[in-house]
């Protein structure tokens, strides 16, 4: 049995997936598929030129998000990834090229374990997808 397995049931997401390092590997390898492939193209189009703060940035929301350090959500009081994109025109497609490429960031990176990274990526698919207009 894998350290992840037989983790207490009271340990967060971010500690069973495997904590900073598999949050900050999924958010560069999102960005690196968003700077890369052409399917991406409309959404990396929709982003500043320099990813840097944004590769920064994403790490940190998602740990908090799944338990982990706050630093994010402390140092945007009273912001969500909602608000912060409502100035944003985000379509369907462009809402799909995110979660798609979220979901594959995060069965390439193989946090462990498998079911909490699927249901992390369901969920963060469902988040992408509703931000849709």
């Amino acid at each position: 049995m894998s350290a992840a397995q037989s983790a207490p049931l009271s340990s967060t997401p971010y500690e069973r997936l495997g904590g900073a390092p598999v949050f900050a590997a999924i958010a560069e390898r999102f960005y690196d598929l968003m700077e890369t492939d052409p399917a991406y193209a409309r959404l990396r189009a929709m982003h500043a030129p320099d990813l840097a703060p944004m590769r920064a940035s994403l790490p940190r929301f998602l740990a908090g998000w799944a338990g982990g350090p706050r630093d994010w959500f402390e140092a945007n009081p009273g912001r969500c990834m909602m608000s912060l994109h409502k100035p944003m025109t985000i379509d369907a497609d462009v809402a799909g090229q995110w979660a798609e490429a979220m979901e594959r960031a995060i069965a390439e990176v193989a946090p462990e374990p498998a079911d909490m990274a699927a249901a992390m990526s369901e969920v963060l698919g469902r988040l992408a997808r509703g931000m849709a207009r």
